[in-house]
Order: structure tokens, then sequence, then C-alpha cells
């Protein structure tokens, strides 16, 4: 690793004469606020990456940092892995689209329906919001309803549907009920009126709701492991009551996966050994390339069946599938067999372990949530069951970004909400390398 001076690290891409600050300016004038992505936007403006290797990203101004986000959780063996590279290289050879299907798409579906008990058959998608967006038309046309419950707080993506209410204004914190509001200026009411929103882990509410109107309901949405809110789990007696509501009612159970696949050789699902009926995918089964999936049960997935007229959901993707992203993904997903995976689980719970004992050692009231290969890091010691848990006071949201850019300063990478997770290429060391920068960090914060 570079010189992990704190100064240095910060000034570098700060200064006004940095390349990171010329390419903001460059990129203001064709890109709106300068981006693509608003979850990489930084005021005044972010840090430009120029590579990665391995476990180290490197920016605009040559500097390295250790990376504990890895794209969102999307890239499982780091940057540039050679393997991936090796695979990537030769398909670009043999062509990188085609209006046929390849086999590659069979490997890595094979792959995943193995892994993932749930899945007896998959669909490809290129993102997780597609993913998400196809398993709740899917949900529909195998009910024949139009209405979906999904939890306060919980990001599933761009859809319309399930973004209601990924952020729940303060006022209606006490309504009994969340407030159904939109994620993005323009929401039609109409996709309002067709989403009813519940509070993670409040069994007793879902049942309320479900009761009420479960006839009208093709779905329920969840994450079983928030990344929204820092990865709280949800119990295992609340998914699995999730589950006996959805049987009784003939609604559609889904769990988005996207993230928390990451969770256990078999996702969250596998931890809290709840099936659901569907099971959106993203991330690490891409390679680091563009991915998305749905997956569960075939006599719901059988909406798709083109065979013998036109499928319930139609569903088309010019780069569906791909060949490119999918001998990525399938070399991504051979490279973690079990023991590799219970290898990385260790080094989360040994990393999870050591942030904690960070913030006694600060003595900062926190905890540390996550499984296998994900954690997160929470500055108060209150009981967290969800969103408003999550939240907390404005104060404390400006505590845990001013954390997170003390870490960066130190040389290492994590999310502004204190996520972070693990890539097969780190081993202790890069885990007591974040250590240390997290516990300077929470030090410096504590003294400002």
């Amino acid at each position: 690793m570079a010189t992990t001076d704190t100064r240095s690290l910060q000034d570098r891409y700060r200064a006004t004469d940095s390349r990171s600050a010329a390419l903001h300016q460059r990129a203001v004038n064709v890109l709106p606020g300068g981006n693509t992505r608003t979850t990489v936007h930084l005021d005044p403006y972010p840090p430009y990456a120029l590579s990665g290797r391995g476990a180290v990203v490197v920016d605009a101004e040559g500097q390295e940092r250790l990376d504990f986000l890895n794209n969102y959780t999307s890239l499982m063996h780091g940057h540039a892995d050679p393997d991936i590279i090796a695979a990537v290289t030769a398909q670009l050879e043999s062509g990188t689209a085609f209006s046929m299907p390849t086999e590659s798409e069979i490997g890595l579906a094979e792959i995943i329906s193995a892994r993932i008990p749930s899945v007896e058959q998959v669909r490809f998608t290129n993102s997780g919001t597609e993913a998400v967006m196809m398993a709740i038309h899917a949900a529909r046309a195998y009910t024949d309803r139009p209405m979906i419950a999904k939890f306060e707080g919980s990001y599933h993506g761009t859809y319309d549907f399930a973004g209601v209410s990924t952020i729940v204004p303060r006022d209606g914190w006490d309504s009994a009920e969340p407030p159904v509001t939109p994620y993005a200026a323009g929401t039609p009411q109409g996709v309002l009126d067709n989403v009813r929103v519940l509070r993670f882990n409040d069994l007793e509410m879902a049942e309320r709701v479900i009761e009420r109107d479960g006839a009208k309901l093709a779905a329920v949405l969840v994450d079983p492991m928030p990344w929204r809110m820092g990865l709280i789990p949800g119990t295992r007696d609340f998914l699995a009551g999730l589950r006996a509501l959805c049987d009784a009612h003939g609604i559609v159970l889904i769990f988005d996966e996207v993230i928390s696949l990451r969770a256990s050789w078999s996702g969250a699902q596998g931890l809290v050994g709840v099936t659901p009926d569907l099971t959106t995918m993203a991330k690490i089964i891409g390679g680091g390339f563009p991915v998305g999936a749905v997956g569960g049960r075939a006599e719901v997935m059988a909406v798709f069946d083109p065979r013998g007229g036109k499928a319930k959901v139609p569903h088309g993707g010019t780069f569906s599938a791909n060949p490119v992203t999918m001998v990525a993904g399938k070399v991504s997903m051979e490279k973690l067999p079990e023991s590799e995976a219970q290898r990385l689980d260790a080094l989360g719970a040994y990393i999870r372990e050591g942030l904690a004992e960070a913030l006694d050692g600060a003595r900062i009231p926190g905890q540390v949530t996550g499984a296998g290969s994900l954690f997160g890091v929470h500055l108060n010691q209150r009981e967290l069951t969800g969103y408003q848990s999550w939240e907390g006071s404005p104060e404390e949201g400006a505590l845990r970004a001013r954390v997170a850019e003390g870490v960066f300063s130190r040389g290492a990478v994590l999310s502004p909400a204190l996520t972070g997770c693990l890539s097969t290429p780190m081993t202790e060391d890069e885990a007591n390398t974040l250590i240390d920068a997290f516990s300077a960090a929470l030090k410096e914060a504590a003294d400002a």
C-alpha cells in the first residue's frame, strides 16, 4: 500500500488543480450533476477511479486504497481478476452478443440453480432493477392480482413500484402504517395506489395489512438483509411469518438477494432457512459485468415460457444473457467453491469483531451487523429492527459520513453509511488495515 498520511490522502483529489477536479468540470457540461450514478455523487465532486487490481483501487491522482465497497458489493474477486479477464478476453474474440442463445447462459443458470435450493429455473436480465421489475411482473401474471407489498426504507432499484417508500419522511414515522411515498418525482398516483408499505421485522403489521388486502396482493417483496438499512437482518420468525402469510393468501414471496446473496453459500435465505417463491439476484453472479437474474419455482417461472404461443410475461433485452457477462459470471461463481466462501465468511466475522472492538476502544456507542462477507456499522446501541432505528437522527447520519470520510482518508473505502464487503484477494492483513483506519477515524470524529 502507498503512504497513509492523512493529509496527503485527503488533499490529493480535493486540490482545486487535481485531475479529479478537472474531470468533474468536464463532466458537469455533459452529465446532469456530473455523473450517471447518484450513488457515486459527492459534493463538491468525487474522487475519480483510474484503475483497480485485486483488493486495491487507484484514483485519478494515483492514490491507492483498499476497496471494501467493491462497486457496491458486485466484485466478489476484487478488481481485474486474471481468470475472469482470460475468460472474457477469449469470449471477446468469439463475439460479444448474438441474436441467438448461447451455451454460456445455460452454464451459469446451472450453477445458480444448484447453489440456491429455491431456484429451479432462472431468467437473466441486465441489472438488479430489471430483475426486480420482472419478478413483480411474474407475480402479477401468476396471481392475476395488481398490488404488491414492500417494506419502508428498503431499496430494490428504480422501478416505480419497487421504489415506493425507499425514503420515508420523518413526519410519517409515527403513523400506524408507513406513508406511501414516491422515490422519484413524476411517479404516477396509480403506482402509489397499488403498493402497500410495511415495517421491517414487524410481523404484527404484516399480518394486519395482508389479512386486509391479501386478495389484491400479487407479491410481498422483501430484502432479508437490507443494505440501505445497514444490513439489519430480518429475523427468522419474521421471514418465516411472511412465508406463512403468503401461503395462506396465495401471494408470491419475493426475496431480493441482489446483495445478500453474499450472506452465505446459498444467500440470506440459506441462513434463515426460509424458502421464497422467487429470488432476485445480480452483483456477484456477473463477475464484474452488468447482470441481473430472477429465479424460483418452475411453476411461477413458467409465466416467461414462450413455447406454444405467447408467454404471459414477454421478456426480451438485447443484452440479456450476453455471453461476455455469462462467462464472467460462470468463472466468478466457480472461483467461489463452498470452502472459499467459508474462508471469506470467517474473515467477515473477524472484521465484524474487530470493528466492534474499535467502537469499544473509542468509547463511542455502536454495534456491527452483517453476515458472510458483508458488514455494517451503526453508531448507536438501540435495538435495530428496521428503517427508523437505522436512520436515527440527522446528527447521527452526519457522524456516519464523517467516519466514512476519515476511513477513506486513511486508505480504505466504505460506503457513506458505513457498510462494506470483502473480496477474495483479502486476508487478515487487509482487514486489520481497515480496522486500524476505522479506529483512528472514530477517535478523530469523537474529538471533533
